[in-house]
């Protein structure tokens, strides 16, 4: 297995600090509002990562944070007159509903900043004693060319950083001994939450946080560290600065970052007005789509949503759930045969497909070749099993259909869709026209119904909806 490390830029070959075990830390969200579907990606993807390796076998220690102090939190607490806590333990709540609405496993452990307070300072504390770090009127700054590796993961040189924060220099941080230097404790302002600490009563800066949750729930280094492509730097580098200087080894073994995504090639921002949390997206596609829209593309390569490629995306995974019932229908009417001379050959081939999937998970887990591998296995499917296909061959392709999608997090089954009050009232009122005989009135809603993004299908059951 192959993994695009961000240390060294360039695909490494796997290897687990202990054999048959991994652990992954990613960073979490900051929860202060609903997730957006910007947060949705790594969630998405790294959840897929996980699920790949216990795949695989291994056994995962799979570590994400709640940031659950920090200023936007102490803003929107300030806002609303509530405490801080009310905030982040309201959000971390629906953080983790859109969670399992995505079909994202809960971590092996979800810590909070809050309750990991006194590693922190102890962290701190350490960092001082090495003289990494130093306390200016409450206020520690961790000691930026003190750390010579300082930018190696980012690519940054510390002579350019300097040129460009030469103006830090003056107005409210010339207590820094450099411009460069970082929070790692600040002291309390007015209607803040606060903890008690050596340097006064305060709490850590961000970076601080991550450093001690993931030392704590996984070790001093960890076999990979996870999250979006903006937390490269100055997060993930601070992270490395000072989990190195107080631990004295190397942080994490492999840096994977997943890409951007851009709305209708927009960044994505609320002043554009094409901000949209998974909440607003749930209200237009089933989430299950929107996962496999994101897997549809490689982690690592820029995302572009739209409607029009979330809808394309729902119509390739339609595809696949309409061959998982039709096997699914098979095996109900067909309940005994073992795998025929004749039938080897396709089994064989659902193997190689199988092999095809594996191969692209592989390398650096391409989900889009992956999906690839999943369409072939579907094409086959429809083309060579059939109503007198044994029971055997019926169910290892269902199975193994299932399995690949498992893999994704892509349940083998259709998630409920809703309709608003409105649309329902149509359809009714459509099968009122058609029991009453009145079929230009049925076949007008009909029309109106498909203006507005969905198609009726009559059927044995009564009347079927998609959108389209």
């Amino acid at each position: 297995m192959k993994i695009y490390n961000t240390l060294n830029n360039r695909k490494e070959e796997f290897v687990p600090i202990q054999e048959g075990k991994v652990g992954i830390y990613v960073c979490g969200p900051t929860v202060y509002n609903l997730i957006h579907i910007g947060n949705a990606r790594p969630m998405i993807v790294f959840d897929t990562v996980r699920r790949y390796f216990e795949y695989k076998g291994y056994e995962v220690n799979y570590v994400s944070n709640f940031t659950d102090v920090d200023d936007k939190i102490i803003k929107a607490a300030n806002e609303e007159g509530v405490s801080a806590s009310e905030i982040s333990e309201r959000y971390i709540k629906e953080c983790k509903q859109d969670m399992e609405h995505m079909n994202v496993r809960p971590a092996t452990t979800h810590p909070k900043a809050t309750e990991e307070i006194d590693g922190m300072i102890e962290l701190i504390e350490s960092l001082i004693e090495k003289g990494y770090a130093y306390e200016v009127n409450g206020t520690v700054y961790y000691r930026v060319k003190a750390f010579q590796g300082y930018g190696k993961l980012s690519g940054k040189n510390i002579e350019d950083m300097e040129a460009g924060h030469r103006d830090l220099l003056v107005d409210g941080e010339s207590e820094k001994e450099d411009a460069l230097d970082f929070v790692l404790w600040k002291p309390k302002k007015e209607g803040e939450p606060f903890w008690k600490s050596p340097w006064g009563d305060g709490r850590p800066g961000w970076h601080t946080e991550c450093s001690v949750m993931s030392r704590k729930y996984i070790g001093e280094t960890l076999d990979i560290h996870a999250g979006g492509e903006d937390l490269v730097f100055p997060h993930h580098e601070n992270e490395i600065a000072q989990s190195e200087a107080a631990n004295g080894v190397k942080f994490a073994n492999y840096w994977m970052h997943n890409a951007f995504l851009n709305i209708d090639n927009h960044k994505m921002s609320k002043s554009l007005g094409n901000f949209f949390t998974v909440r607003d997206i749930e209200k237009k596609f089933p989430l299950q789509i929107l996962r496999f829209f994101m897997l549809s593309v490689h982690y690592r390569s820029p995302l572009n949503f739209s409607d029009t490629l979330v809808q394309s995306a729902a119509n390739g995974l339609d595809r696949i759930l309409t061959a998982e019932e039709r096997l699914k229908g098979l095996l109900s009417k067909n309940t005994e045969g073992v795998l025929t001379d004749a039938e080897e050959e396709i089994s064989k081939s659902i193997d190689s497909y199988v092999n095809k999937y594996e191969e692209a998970m592989d390398d650096d887990f391409n989900t889009a070749d992956a999906i690839a591998a999943i369409f072939e296995l579907v094409k086959l499917a429809n083309v060579a099993i059939t109503e007198e296909s044994s029971h055997e061959l019926i169910k290892k392709a269902y199975d193994t259909i299932a399995k690949l999608l498992d893999v994704l997090g892509i349940k083998a089954e259709r998630a409920e869709e809703s309709i608003d009050d409105k649309v329902q009232e149509m359809i009714d009122k459509r099968q009122e026209a058609r029991k009453n005989k009145d079929f230009a009135l049925a076949d007008q809603i009909r029309d109106e119904l498909l203006n507005m993004g969905i198609e009726l299908k009559d059927t044995r059951e009564g009347v079927k909806w998609k959108r389209i």
